[in-house]
């Protein structure tokens, strides 16, 4: 049975009726379908671009992490030179003393330079 558009009409077993598409039709509907799923490609790759960018900042700032830590682990390795030690005020005059009676100086001179009386 054919209706007025020149379509071919089938009866199915309930009696209702079905219309056949024509070819024409039938690609028409599979092309937009196609374009549906090329317009979801584009959205995952826009997706996958963004999540892979994220993704090379995390790995940036992880290796920037890295090269403060090997800097550190270079610090420990190279230590600094050891300090002096301090003296205290004891070993300082000791010192003076040891450095006067090497150049020559006696005892009772170098009470009398400094205004002590020696007492024995």
């Amino acid at each position: 049975m054919m209706d007025y558009k020149g379509k071919v009409i089938l009866m199915s077993e309930n009696g209702t009726k079905r219309i056949r598409r024509t070819p024409e039709e039938r690609i028409a509907e599979i092309d937009a379908k196609i374009g549906a799923v090329n317009q979801s490609i584009e959205e995952l790759e826009a997706k996958k671009h963004a999540a892979a960018a994220s993704f090379d900042e995390k790995i940036a700032a992880a290796q920037e992490r890295i090269k403060g830590l090997e800097a550190k682990k270079q610090e420990i390795l190279s230590p600094k030179p050891p300090r002096k030690p301090r003296k205290t005020k004891k070993q300082k005059i000791q010192e003076i003393l040891k450095e006067a009676q090497k150049s020559g100086m006696k005892p009772e001179e170098i009470a009398e330079r400094l205004g002590v009386s020696l007492s024995e």
